[in-house]
């Protein structure tokens, strides 16, 4: 039996992606939480925008201020379902991210089972060949001790 091949090359290669695996994931979640962030920032500034106007228009307003507050308003809107659409392609971009990573650790895991299951049947391997030259050593120091065995060749 050979010696096992080294695994250590591809341990680190496989360790290599799954860290990299990992950056990715933490950056994707990183994303999607200053996605969330800005969505709330819209969110409140819309709140804010309406309160403002409410105020004002109590007080009376032109057609034309009243047009673009409505332009206003419409396109904050926009940008708010815009940042929506964003904040789902993170969240899809986390899903896949960590479909990677679990990917990547389970091709690690399975690569360090497979450097033990070597090593442990080497380490058998080592054992028998061992044993097999401690038996023949006995063998030869009981064949050295013991005393020759008559030969009855046909003669009285």
């Amino acid at each position: 039996m050979k010696r096992p091949a080294d695994l250590s090359v591809l341990l680190q290669l496989r360790q290599r992606q799954r860290d990299e695996a990992l950056t990715a994931l933490a950056q994707a979640r990183r994303d999607h939480q200053l996605a969330e962030q800005q969505l709330g920032q819209l969110h409140t500034y819309a709140v804010e925008a309406e309160q403002r106007w409410t105020e004002r228009a109590r007080l009376g307003v032109s057609p034309t201020l009243l047009a673009t507050h409505r332009h206003f308003m419409a396109r904050l809107e926009q940008a708010t379902q815009l940042q929506q659409q964003t904040l789902q392609q993170l969240a899809e971009r986390i899903t896949q991210c960590e479909a990677q990573l679990l990917q990547a650790e389970r091709a690690l895991a399975t690569l360090r089972r497979l450097q033990q299951r070597r090593a442990q049947q080497w380490q058998q391997h080592l054992q028998r060949q061992e044993q097999k030259a401690n038996d023949e050593m006995a063998l030869q120091q009981h064949r050295r001790r013991a005393p020759p065995i008559p030969s009855t060749g046909g003669h009285p």
